[in-house]
């Protein structure tokens, strides 16, 4: 797999991945979160417009996987990752995050943070095993707040969450 950025052309493919990753969450008893709307396409056109949409690519050169982030106080948060079932536990999201990582090393961003779940295994053990920690509450940053507040209103906090960081 390949990781470059992604096209402003294969932005409805995004919102395909992210259907089809999300149907798993059926299997753990979130079967709200697998039938939550992916991004609508103008959302992930920001991403993509402000460069931190990134794909990664097979020999076919379609997306087989995507990551979009936001820069929140002074880091890149990871908005999501989402991994197309028929790609998964190949490292595919990992080298995302390794793209990414590398992005914030080149330009002097000292971390990466994401909010997700804690019960579920391609969650935040899976951001355990590729060098995140858990933040306590008095780590969080008022953007990190805003975030979680916003995931609250949207009824996530039915189920456990964490912010998490990766110095790079």
């Amino acid at each position: 797999m390949r990781v470059r950025a992604v096209r402003g052309d294969e932005l409805p493919l995004l919102q395909d991945i992210e259907r089809a990753a999300g149907l798993c969450f059926r299997d753990v008893g979130m079967p709200e979160v697998a039938d939550d709307d992916p991004l609508p396409l103008g959302e992930l056109a920001r991403y993509e417009q402000a460069g931190l949409a990134r794909v990664a690519v097979g020999g076919s050169g379609l997306p087989a996987a995507y990551l979009i982030a936001d820069r929140v106080d002074g880091c890149l948060h990871v908005e999501q990752v989402s991994v197309h079932p028929a790609y998964a536990r190949r490292g595919v999201g990992r080298s995302l995050l390794d793209d990414l990582a590398g992005r914030a090393r080149a330009e002097g961003v000292p971390a990466l943070t994401p909010t997700t779940f804690t019960d579920v295994p391609w969650n935040a053990p899976y951001y355990a095993r590729c060098g995140f920690r858990p933040l306590a509450e008095d780590e969080l940053t008022p953007g990190l707040r805003r975030i979680r507040a916003q995931e609250s209103a949207h009824g996530l906090d039915r189920w456990p969450r964490v912010c998490m960081r990766r110095a790079v």
